[in-house]
């Protein structure tokens, strides 16, 4: 049984997720305590109980403490057997936060995997799934073919976004007599991640969205003509989509991301892509959200670093399965945390130096 303090350096929710899939995957049980200790409501919430939920009915684990706000949890896995998902959350709870626990399970399934979720798509303390879509899962193109439907949008506190995510995986792992032969299989691979050099900025792209209720207010609008001016003295294209949803709750927001090239042309398999976002609040003016997403923006084009500080951590685990090495804007403390929990279940060695992180 592997032991994990839940509330190691930054102590929040990812240390839970990446548990779960890495035991899931190894077969390799864990127990965690303190779990988000340090939060101001600790424990478990709906999204980390809907990982446990769906991840624990894949491949039949027995589980103890999987209950709202519990301060820990034991899991113990067995064989996998994959088939299509239909999850609800049942709460604004990030769609988001869930696949970091799920993808890396799914991507190593023996057939074409649908999953459906509902639950939040645009909401506090996650990525947005347009940063999913459009900044993340370029990344994981080289480990199988991805299809991605938003269907609604789910903003705070109602949620009720849908998403689908179609997966067709490279690599199975019923391929081989264990996880360990798979390893060993996709680590002399071409696979590894290589993302040290940002290269020449070529566009930046966006979606500035709102709930159909502030299209009087011309709030999606007002977010994208206002992150297109600040954008400008890059001197490259900038090409800001705009939408109007139909929504449960009243909500906006704006994700930017840039892309780079050391060749003059957007590479596939290693997509140099940084992001940003912000999500619009009650009484705070949209000129104010474009500025802040188009700063941190900015922030990131000149760190020089080829993955944003926000992508980081959430690459660590495919570094660690397919090895690599990254240049990012800031080695945080999400990045540090996950490293920790990582180095649980896998024999890995983590290299940093000067923003650069190795596997």
């Amino acid at each position: 049984m592997i032991k994990i303090n839940g509330s190691y350096l930054e102590g929040g929710g990812q240390i839970v997720r990446t548990a779960l899939a890495l035991s899931t995957l190894t077969g390799k049980p864990f127990k965690i305590t303190n779990i988000r200790k340090s939060r101001s409501k600790p424990g478990l919430k709906h999204q980390h109980l809907t990982a446990i939920k769906v991840l624990k009915e894949l491949c039949n684990a027995s589980t103890k403490g999987d209950s709202l706000e519990s301060s820990y949890l034991e899991y113990i896995p067995r064989k996998l057997k994959f088939h299509n998902l239909n999850i609800d959350i049942g709460t604004a709870g990030s769609i988001t936060l869930l696949l970091q626990a799920l993808l890396p399970v799914l991507i190593f399934s023996d057939k074409k995997i649908t999953v459906k979720i509902t639950g939040g798509t645009d909401t506090k303390y996650s990525q947005p799934i347009d940063y999913f879509t459009n900044v993340f899962l370029p990344h994981l193109n080289k480990y199988g073919d991805f299809e991605t439907s938003l269907e609604k949008r789910g903003y705070y506190p109602k949620g009720n976004g849908r998403f689908i995510l179609k997966i067709k995986p490279k690599y199975s792992i019923y391929s081989f007599k264990n996880f360990s032969e798979l390893l060993k299989f996709i680590k002399g691979d071409v696979a590894l991640i290589n993302l040290t050099k940002q290269g020449k900025l070529l566009v930046v792209k966006g979606i500035s969205h709102a709930s159909k209720e502030l299209m009087k207010a011309n709030v999606a609008d007002r977010q994208a003509r206002t992150a297109k001016y600040l954008l400008s003295k890059l001197n490259v294209p900038v090409r800001i989509n705009v939408h109007y949803v139909d929504s449960l709750s009243v909500g906006s927001g704006i994700t930017l991301w840039a892309i780079f090239s050391t060749t003059n042309e957007m590479n596939f398999n290693n997509p140099i892509i940084l992001g940003a976002d912000s999500l619009g609040k009650k009484g705070k003016k949209s000129e104010i959200i474009a500025k802040e997403v188009s700063e941190r923006l900015i922030k990131q084009i000149k760190s020089k670093a080829a993955v944003d500080k926000y992508l980081a951590d959430q690459l660590l685990l495919y570094m660690a399965l397919f090895s690599g090495s990254i240049k990012t804007s800031e080695i945080t403390d999400h990045c540090k945390t996950n490293i920790y929990t990582i180095k649980k279940f896998l024999n890995v060695k983590f290299k940093t130096k000067e923003n650069i992180i190795t596997c």
